[in-house]
């Protein structure tokens, strides 16, 4: 039984397949199941794979049809044999001494989750930049649901070292919505919500490439992918009995997360996603989850101006 399992989800990456392989299996933690799961891909993905695993009997291939990120990881996850996961997507790459370094910290302090932070990395212009985590303790054990400050960070799953008992446990699964539609959103928020002992570390550890064209967070066409992730999110928290904890919690962090979502809209989309906005905001009030604290005056003015004058918001967006 392998220590740690990473699972590499893949579809479409010749481009970067083999930098993402190689930063894997030179790791100076050498007790790992490499599980890459090809989802269908129609370029040469799956030939690299199969060079790579010849040469590297810690390589294991699911092949597939495609069906989507979350489809594919959710058969990884039960593949899983190792005490601890790792994911690593197929178009970032990972400092060698990464699985290591988190696994040496996990151990020594019995953690559901050891994380580290990340580069924002452009080969572009080839720039490196570390991804501003400032707010979040460093080399702190912490309890997720009573310090909230956790689930404030971006999703970055691929930046966690996970307990294999804390997703088995929890039945944490990712939603199977079609293509990569930001599964990693409800995940996230799932494996902080049932975490007892979550450390982040200092140490900027994996290279999340901002450059692939071909990227999720590129799709201009998913219009309300996000909203079916918090929707996931609350039925998750009711069903688990802490949504009288995250209640509030919720519409903190779904502002930044449908912010950046409108930003990145097609014009012609964007109207449809504010009124479903403004829709899930008057309820949010309703219910009393909105807490004028939790937000800068700034912030919350955006809340008012989206939720009850939807159009004056897409106007004054548009200047």
């Amino acid at each position: 039984m392998p220590k740690i399992s990473v699972i590499m989800p893949t579809y479409n990456v010749e481009k970067y397949l083999a930098s993402a392989l190689e930063s894997v299996i030179n790791q100076t933690f050498g007790d790992i199941e490499i599980i890459c799961i090809n989802d269908g891909s129609t370029d040469n993905s799956l030939h690299i794979l199969e060079d790579y695993a010849a040469k590297d009997k810690r390589i294991k291939i699911i092949n597939k049809e495609n069906s989507g990120y979350g489809a594919s990881m959710n058969i990884a996850l039960k593949q899983a044999k190792g005490e601890y996961i790792s994911i690593v997507e197929t178009d970032d790459f990972i400092e060698f001494n990464m699985l290591e370094r988190l696994y040496e910290i996990a151990l020594k302090y019995d953690l559901d989750i050891a994380r580290c932070q990340y580069f924002q990395f452009n080969s572009a212009n080839n720039t490196n930049a570390i991804a501003d985590n400032a707010w979040v303790p460093k080399n702190e054990i912490i309890n997720p649901l009573e310090k909230q400050i956790v689930f404030y960070q971006a999703p970055a799953i691929w930046c966690n070292l996970i307990k294999k008992n804390l997703v088995v446990d929890n039945d944490i699964r990712f939603l199977e919505t079609p293509g990569a539609s930001y599964q990693d959103t409800s995940f996230a928020f799932k494996l902080y919500a049932c975490s007892k002992r979550f450390m982040m570390i200092p140490d900027a550890l994996l290279h999340y490439r901002i450059d692939n064209a071909n990227s999720s967070v590129n799709s201009k066409n998913k219009i309300f992918c996000v909203n079916t992730e918090y929707s996931e999110i609350k039925k998750f928290s009711k069903k688990n009995k802490i949504y009288n904890k995250v209640r509030k919690l919720i519409p903190k962090i779904k502002y930044g997360c449908y912010k950046w979502n409108y930003e990145r809209l097609n014009k012609r989309f964007q109207l449809a996603f504010l009124l479903r906005w403004s829709l899930e905001n008057i309820i949010d009030f309703v219910q009393g989850n909105i807490d004028k604290k939790l937000f800068t005056s700034n912030e919350y003015f955006k809340i008012i101006i989206i939720t009850f004058f939807p159009f004056i918001y897409l106007l004054r967006s548009r200047r």
